[in-house]
C-alpha cells in the first residue's frame, strides 16, 4: 500500500530536551492509525514537525511523499487538522470561524454541498453557530475544529487529541464521523492518549515513549505479545495449575483465575473441558494492558511517589 506518512530516526530537539529521539513512523493509505502516548511523549511534536509547523532536527518525515517543512503550503490543502487545545476569534461567531476555517482548505461558503454538510454536522454535535467565539466552552471551540475539518474532504486527517473538552455523546458522534471519513477513503492518524478511543476506532496502533516508537502493528498482532485471562467456577487452582502453559493460578472470590499467552489459548481450552469446568471466561488482552508493558514502571514511580 502506499504510504502517506513516513518519518525515519526523526529527531526534534530544544536545547537539550530530545523531543524526537529517533522517531520511526509509517501510516500507509486507507488506515486509521492510533498514535498512542501519555502527555510529553512526543505526539504533538511529531505532529507539528508532519504538518511544517516545526522544523526537524535530524532525520527524515514524509507526507504525501511530500517534505512537511518544504511543501507545507502543497500538503496542507490535503490534510484536516484537529489540534487538542482550539483557540477561536473572540469576535467572530461560531458559524464565521467555521466557515472561515473551511475557506482555508478551498471551501466556498455559498456551495450547496459545503453547507448541507456544515448544518448536518452542526445539528449532530449539538452546537449554536450564532454565538460569539468568546463566550464558547472548551468543548464548544473543540467543536469548531471539527466541523470545520468534517465538513470539507480530506486525503488525510491528523486528529491531535480531538475529543479533549467533548462529553460522552459527542465522543460518539465524532467517532461516527471518523468512520465515516474513513469509508469514503480517508487516511487518519489519530494521537490520543485515551486508551479506549483508540482500542474502538484504530486498525494500527503505534506506541510512542520518550520520542521514539517502541511498538507498532495491528491490535491482533500486537495482543499476541501478552497474555490472555481466563478464568470459571471453582475453589481449587491446583488442576489448572498442573497445565502446560498456564500462569499465575489462583482462586478469587469463587472463581479460579489464571493466564495464558495469546497464541496459546486454543491448546488451554481443551484441557479446561476435560477438567469439566463451569462459568467460563476468556477475556483478551486489552490495550490498556500492552501500554502498561511501556509505562508499568513510570506507574510504579508515580504510585511510590504518592506514599
Amino acid at each position: 500500500m502506499t504510504e502517506v506518512i513516513r518519518t525515519s530516526g526523526l529527531t526534534k530537539h530544544y536545547g537539550r530536551v530530545h523531543a524526537l529521539d529517533g522517531l520511526d513512523l509509517e501510516v500507509e493509505e486507507g488506515q486509521i492509525h492510533g498514535f498512542l502516548g501519555p502527555n510529553g511523549a512526543g505526539k504533538s511534536t511529531t505532529i507539528r514537525v508532519l504538518l511544517g509547523l516545526a522544523r526537524a532536527t535530524g532525520g527524515e518525515a514524509s507526507v504525501f511523499g511530500m517534505h512537511p517543512w518544504t511543501d507545507s503550503v502543497a500538503i496542507h490543502r490535503r490534510v484536516a487538522y484537529i489540534p487538542g487545545d482550539v483557540s477561536v476569534w473572540p469576535n467572530l461567531s461560531g458559524g464565521e470561524a467555521i466557515d472561515l476555517l473551511s475557506r482555508l482548505r478551498g471551501a466556498d461558503r455559498r456551495d450547496t454541498v459545503y453547507r448541507s454538510e456544515k448544518e448536518r454536522l452542526m445539528e449532530a454535535f449539538q452546537f449554536d453557530p450564532r454565538k460569539k467565539g468568546r463566550t464558547y466552552s472548551k468543548g464548544n471551540r473543540q467543536k469548531v475544529a471539527l466541523i470545520a475539518a468534517f465538513a470539507v474532504p480530506a486525503d488525510l486527517y491528523i486528529l491531535d487529541e480531538p475529543t479533549s473538552g467533548l462529553d460522552p455523546l459527542m465522543d460518539v458522534m465524532f467517532r461516527r464521523e471518523v468512520a465515516r471519513v474513513h469509508a469514503a477513503g480517508g487516511t487518519v492518524l489519530l494521537s490520543s492518549h485515551i486508551l479506549s478511543e483508540v482500542e474502538q476506532l484504530c486498525d494500527r496502533v503505534s506506541i510512542i515513549r520518550a520520542g521514539r516508537v517502541v511498538e507498532t502493528g495491528t491490535l491482533s498482532d500486537m495482543r499476541h505479545l501478552t497474555r490472555t485471562e481466563v478464568s470459571y467456577e471453582g475453589t481449587d487452582a491446583a488442576p489448572v495449575a498442573a497445565l502446560t502453559d498456564v500462569h499465575d493460578a489462583l482462586v478469587d472470590d469463587g472463581r479460579v483465575r489464571f493466564t495464558v499467552d495469546s497464541d496459546r489459548i486454543a491448546s488451554v481450552l481443551p484441557e479446561l473441558g476435560r477438567l469439566g469446568v463451569a462459568g467460563l471466561r476468556v477475556a483478551p488482552p486489552s490495550l490498556e494492558e500492552l501500554f502498561l508493558r511501556h509505562y508499568g514502571d513510570d506507574l510504579a514511580v508515580l504510585e511510590g511517589n504518592r506514599r
